[in-house]
């Protein structure tokens, strides 16, 4: 497994949010390689906030998880993205629990929200960055105005009324 870091949340060509993973110096393998992940908007937003430390009003879904886990007396060991199989990535999150180790099955999104929030190390499988890593400029993304969505998704969580969700 490589040690990676979150180089940010982008947009590739198609408009379509991808979190950018690139493996720590002396993490095993270098050169400039990145591995994009392609995620949905809610999650690549979830990222960004917990990346950017942003504070948002309520919590987000992945605040109630680590929640959650810190409340139970665990804690995120760490989170691997383990495989890719026709184009799907897969993840785990692997929590130290008082009965012991304790490992879930996950969106590799999920877990790097969670990740981000606890500041577990994440991994990533070798062969995963065999397959999927790209040398690092090979593909257009922009990461451009990451700001700019933080600040919006701001605005939209100051603004909201629960009864826009109502059916």
């Amino acid at each position: 497994m490589v040690p990676v870091r979150v180089l940010g949340v982008a947009l590739d060509s198609a408009q379509q949010h991808v979190v950018l993973l690139a493996p720590l110096p002396g993490g095993g393998t270098e050169g400039g390689i990145v591995l994009p992940v392609w995620i949905g908007p809610q999650e690549a937003m979830s990222i960004l906030v917990a990346i950017e430390r942003a504070a948002t009003p309520r919590p987000l879904a992945h605040d109630l998880m680590a929640v959650i886990i810190r409340e139970l007396s665990a804690s995120v060991e760490r989170v691997a993205v383990t495989r890719l199989v026709e184009g799907t990535f897969f993840a785990d999150i692997h929590l130290a629990t008082p009965r012991g180790p304790f490992v879930i099955d996950a969106r590799p999104s999920d877990a790097i929200a969670l990740a981000a929030r606890t500041d577990a190390p994440i991994l990533v499988a070798e062969a995963v960055l065999t397959e999927a890593g790209v040398p690092e400029g090979a593909m257009e993304f922009d990461t451009r105005g990451d700001d700019d969505r933080v600040e919006e998704f701001r605005k939209f969580l100051d603004d909201v009324d629960p009864d826009d969700f109502q059916g």
